[in-house]
């Protein structure tokens, strides 16, 4: 959604005049406006990363510049660069995550979680759009997926059953304003951590279970093979929220993130031009795999 630009110690990011069902940034003022909640929300986690929302001017001599002389034609998010050999995806992939930094990221987040504004959602509203999600997969998947119909009537029905327990987690105070976009690329071990890119542009799909979230990050950390990691880090954030919800729960939320993760992949094979187009198709499969196994584990 954003143009990067790396400079330096500098991050800048540049709102794309897009504009979808979910979001509008189709004018100046709607992503000036964007920039500056997600300068708001992600110094909740990273306040040392975000430092401003800047103007992009516009000289009479044609010349641009950041914070320079002459109209404003646009607005960037400016940021402080985090170091990439940090970033938990790398730590994964390298083999170099230590037991301590495990709980140094439930410690961050289980504090997060814990002081985060709770959701005006209503129940009925918290489950509708978990079935709304639901519908727009089964759209995308069974067009390119022939496989999928029967873990998409498996998913429908496990959501069924699961609707009194979803409903309780918002009547208990548990679904939150959470992160939205917890994913391992996101997370780096500086002093302190920093959780950045947050979901910023739809509050309604930031409001979230924090043990969503977490499935949502079992599932990444499994697919860049740390299998482990997800209920390592789910026990000890649980353990200090006071907070342990069925496990079948948090496999619902896990198999739904999959099923999302698949269906986003495949629309990847919409565009006209995909970029990676050999990459789509075989991701979206490992994602229905990881979608089986959680829903295997509720039973």
């Amino acid at each position: 959604m954003s143009y990067v630009f790396l400079a330096g110690e500098r991050v800048y990011k540049l709102k794309k005049p897009v504009r979808f069902t979910f979001l509008d940034f189709s004018t100046v003022p709607a992503r000036a406006a964007d920039c500056r909640e997600e300068l708001r929300l992600n110094r909740r986690l990273a306040p040392g990363v975000y430092l401003d929302v800047i103007p992009l001017t516009l000289a009479p001599s044609g010349d641009l510049a950041l914070r320079g002389e002459g109209a404003v034609v646009d607005w960037l998010v400016e940021m402080r660069r985090l170091p990439e050999r940090l970033m938990l995806d790398r730590l994964i992939v390298e083999g170099r995550l230590e037991t301590g930094q495990i709980a140094a990221l439930a410690e961050t987040l289980a504090s997060f979680y814990a002081c985060a504004e709770r959701t005006t959602m209503t129940p009925a509203e918290y489950v509708a759009r978990f079935f709304r999600e639901h519908e727009e997969t089964r759209r995308v998947l069974t067009l390119c997926e022939p496989s999928s119909p029967a873990l998409l009537d498996r998913l429908h029905a496990m959501l069924a059953a699961f609707t009194p327990t979803l409903e309780q987690r918002v009547r208990a105070g548990r679904v939150i304003d959470g992160h939205g976009d917890l994913r391992p690329e996101h997370i780096c071990f500086t002093d302190p951590i920093a959780i950045f890119d947050c979901l910023e542009f739809n509050h309604d799909l930031r409001q979230v279970d924090p043990f969503d979230e977490l499935a949502f990050l079992d599932l990444e950390c499994a697919l860049l093979g740390a299998g482990d990691l997800g209920p390592r880090l789910l026990e000890a954030t649980s353990a200090r929220l006071g907070d342990a919800p069925a496990p079948a729960l948090v496999a619902l939320y896990g198999a739904c993130r999959a099923m999302l993760r698949a269906r986003l992949a495949l629309a990847h094979l919409f565009d006209p031009h995909p970029r990676q187009k050999e990459k789509w198709a075989p991701l979206a499969a490992r994602y229905l795999q990881l979608a089986a196994t959680r829903m295997a584990a509720i039973g």
